[in-house]
C-alpha cells in the first residue's frame, strides 16, 4: 500500500498543471510534531511505501528528520518532487535518512518548452544538477511526465532519454483539470489520443529496459493483456484501496485528484480514517456505474476514479469517460 504526504503547499516553481496550485505555504500546515505523529499511523495502518510530494518537499526545513523517521518505522520514503533544490549535500543526507528514490518531473527534453511550463527560466538546468547530485549520492531516481496535446509528440523521445540518463523507472501522467490544471483542460488529450498513444507507449515499453508507469491511465493494464506485456502492476487505479494522499494541512483523500475527503487527521488517527472512512468503503466495492461496472477488466484496471469524479459532477463511482473499449470506439 502507497500513501503519498503533500508535505507543504509551498513550491518554488509555478507548473501549469498543478493539482495543488501550489505557490505559499498555508498556515495551518502539518508541524513537525504532528507529521511525526501521522507518520507512526501511517505505518500503523501498514502502509509500506510513504511519498512525500507538495508543493515542493524539500522547501521543509524538517524534511531529513521526517524521512528519518519514516524509515525507522519501516516506511520505504520516496519523493515526488521537481528536483530544482536537491542539493549535493541534501542528497546525500536524504540517502543516509532512508530516502529509497527521487521522482522527478521532466515534461520535456527541450529545456526551453520544460522551462516555460514550468514556470522558471532555468528550471531543466537545476532539474538536471538535482539529479547529477541523486546520482553522486547513491540514490535511484525516475523521471515523471505529464503528457498533454503540446509534448505527446515528443513522449517516445523523452522515454528514450529517460533509460539514457539512467533512471530506474518512467512515470506517465495523464493530465486530470483540477487545481491549475483546470485552467489548461483544453492541453488534455482527446479520448482518441488518449487510447491510441497508450497503447503506443505499452508497445514500446516491451523494449525500452526500464518499468513504465502509466499513471491516471488504468487503462493500461488491459492493454497490456491485450498485448500480452508482462508488467509487475496488478491494477490501475488504486485510489481508496491500495492508496490515499494526505493534504498539507492534513485531509485525507483518495487520490491527488479527488476532492472527496475520507477525515482530518486533526479529529481522527490516519489508520482509523483508512480502515473506517465511508469514500473508502464505498470504492472498495467496485460497484461502479456505467461501462465501467459492466466491464470484463473491472478488477483489472477499475478505470480512473478522478476523472470519473470530474466528468461526472463529483461521482467517482461512474464510469471514466476516457475509455475508448468501455465506449466501444
Amino acid at each position: 500500500m502507497i500513501v503519498s504526504w503533500m508535505t507543504t503547499n509551498k513550491c518554488n516553481l509555478t507548473c501549469k498543471h498543478c493539482y495543488q496550485d501550489a505557490g505559499e505555504n498555508k498556515a495551518a500546515e502539518l508541524t513537525t510534531p504532528e507529521a511525526l505523529k501521522l507518520i507512526d499511523e501511517i505505518a500503523k495502518a501498514g502502509f509500506k511505501i510513504m511519498i512525500f510530494s507538495g508543493g515542493e518537499p524539500m522547501t521543509r526545513p524538517d524534511i531529513v528528520e521526517l524521512v528519518t523517521h519514516a524509515s525507522s518505522k519501516g516506511l520505504r520514503p520516496v519523493f515526488g518532487t521537481n528536483g530544482t533544490l536537491i542539493t549535493h549535500d541534501l542528497a546525500f543526507e536524504l540517502k543516509k535518512a532512508g530516502a529509497m528514490a527521487m521522482g522527478i518531473s521532466i515534461d520535456s527534453i527541450d529545456p526551453k518548452r520544460h522551462n516555460d511550463f514550468r514556470g522558471l527560466p532555468n528550471a531543466f538546468e537545476l532539474t538536471m544538477m538535482g539529479i547529477e547530485n541523486c546520482k553522486a549520492a547513491g540514490l535511484p531516481f525516475q523521471i515523471h511526465t505529464t503528457i498533454m496535446d503540446w509534448n505527446q509528440n515528443e513522449i517516445f523521445d523523452i522515454m528514450d532519454w529517460v533509460k539514457e540518463i539512467g533512471a530506474v523507472n518512467h512515470q506517465i501522467f495523464f493530465l486530470i483539470p483540477v487545481g491549475r490544471g483546470k485552467e489548461i483542460e483544453g492541453h488534455a488529450l482527446r479520448v482518441a489520443e488518449y487510447e491510441g498513444l497508450l497503447r503506443k507507449i505499452m508497445e514500446k515499453s516491451r523494449t525500452l529496459g526500464i518499468p513504465v508507469k502509466p499513471t491516471c491511465a488504468p487503462q493500461f493494464l488491459r492493454i497490456a493483456d491485450q498485448l500480452d506485456i508482462k508488467t509487475r502492476y496488478s491494477r490501475g487505479c488504486l485510489a481508496g484501496i491500495d492508496y490515499c494522499i494526505v493534504s498539507p494541512i492534513g485531509k485525507v483523500r483518495p487520490c491527488a485528484y479527488m476532492m472527496e475527503e475520507a477525515g482530518d487527521v486533526h479529529n481522527t488517527p490516519f489508520d482509523e480514517i483508512w480502515a473506517n472512512a465511508d469514500v473508502f468503503k464505498k470504492l472498495r466495492t467496485k460497484a461502479y456505474s456505467g461501462a465501467c461496472g459492466k466491464c470484463k477488466f473491472n478488477d483489472r484496471c477499475g478505470g480512473c476514479r478522478a476523472r470519473a469524479a470530474y466528468y461526472h459532477d463529483g461521482d467517482y463511482m461512474q464510469e471514466d469517460s476516457y475509455c475508448a473499449y468501455g465506449r466501444g470506439l
